[in-house]
Order: structure tokens, then C-alpha cells, then sequence
């Protein structure tokens, strides 16, 4: 199913290109660590986006869930599948592929492409398609889809909480630029808060049902 949902131009090349690019990464000089502001910074992050998830599909009826503004458009629920299916790509790919990633290089503005990763993975502007897999099918329940998303979530947090060298890897991103591994994480969060914006919009739509 295609969806209105947007990225920024310069992530048009969607999830999988993101993969794809893993494949011919090169060796780089090596990387500064991530410093414990940084990672307090980016657990805050995440509980935020978090959380924004759950307010945004918080008390929702089975017609509120299903409730399309248009027949190319996303529901809530389809949404919500989206950002769960999502959130288990980004946490698999950060653990078992960006960690074993090459070094960056030691003079990277690390502040800089931590404001972009943020700023441009949640801006809504341009359009552009989700790869298949990250699609949604309907395969759960919204209460089902919700409790998904929130145990990964968790394991993402802990993640970031636990794991030394997140600074340390990195591979190419859909923003043209190596992200390391914090940034990969970043992103993720960006996601989530990226189409809990579409929900929003989806609730607001003069056609959104009562109840």
C-alpha cells in the first residue's frame, strides 16, 4: 500500500537503501566516544518520542483506528504498524550491523550531525514510499501493533543505555552523510516522532469519526 507519509529529499532512498549501503562501506580512522551528556541526551529522546506514541493513539474506538482521510492515505493503525516494524529494523541493524561497522573519522562534527538527524528525519515535507517490508498488513491488533513497539522500544533504550562505542562505527545514510551509531538511534527516535506527526494529522481530519 502506498502512503502519504514524507521524508526529507535527501532520504529518499528510504530504509532498505540504508541497508543496501552497509554492504560497501570503507575503512575510516578511528572515532571519539560518545560522552555521557550525549547519551543522557539521547535516552531523553527517545522516552519522548515514546511517549508521544502512546498519547497520540491513546483511547482510540475501531473506527478512529481504521479511519482513512483518503484511499492512498495511512490509518492510525496501519501508522502505528509502520512505526513498530521500523523500530525493529533500526535496533537490528544498529546491533549487528552498524557495531560492526568501520571507524569515522576522529574530526566529525558529531553536535552538528546530531541536530540533523533530528531536524531532517522528522520533517514532514516531501513525500516518498516505505520499503515492503516496513509496509503494513494488518498483522496485529492496534493494542497488539502498540505493545510491540513499546517492548522494542525498551530494548532500544537499554541499548543505548548499556553499550559502550556508539561513537565509534559508522555507515552511510539516507542524509548522504556516515551516521555512527548514536545517530542511527537518533534517527530511529526521529522516525517514530517523524509518523506520530502523521497520526496526528490523520486525527485531524474533518472525516476523523467522533468516536
Amino acid at each position: 500500500m502506498k502512503s502519504h507519509h514524507h521524508w526529507t529529499a535527501a532520504a529518499r532512498l528510504g530504509l532498505r537503501g540504508a541497508a543496501l549501503m552497509l554492504l560497501t562501506l570503507s575503512v575510516l580512522p578511528a572515532a571519539d566516544g560518545l560522552s555521557n551528556s550525549d547519551r543522557q541526551a539521547g535516552i531523553a529522546q527517545l522516552e519522548r518520542t515514546r511517549q508521544g506514541v502512546i498519547a497520540a493513539t491513546k483511547g482510540l474506538s475501531e473506527a478512529q483506528w481504521k479511519f482513512k482521510a483518503g484511499p492512498e492515505r495511512w490509518s492510525v493503525a496501519e501508522t502505528l504498524e509502520h512505526i513498530a516494524l521500523s523500530e525493529d529494523f533500526f535496533l537490528d541493524m544498529i546491533s549487528k550491523k552498524i557495531m560492526q561497522a568501520p571507524a569515522g573519522k576522529p574530526d566529525r562534527d558529531f553536535q552538528a550531525t546530531d541536530k540533523l538527524v533530528l531536524q531532517q528525519i522528522a520533517d514532514r515535507s516531501h513525500k516518498a514510499q516505505a520499503p515492503g517490508p516496513l509496509s503494513p498488513t494488518g498483522r496485529w491488533s492496534p493494542q497488539e501493533t502498540l505493545d510491540h513497539f513499546l517492548k522494542t522500544r525498551a530494548r532500544t533504550e537499554d541499548f543505548l543505555k548499556s553499550t559502550g562505542g556508539l561513537r565509534d562505527h559508522v555507515a552511510d545514510s539516507p542524509l548522504g552523510q556516515p551516521l555512527d551509531a548514536y545517530q542511527w538511534l537518533l534517527f530511529s527516535s526521529a522516525h517514530s516522532e517523524r509518523h506520530t506527526a502523521q497520526m496526528l494529522e490523520v486525527k485531524a481530519d474533518p472525516g476523523f469519526p467522533a468516536k
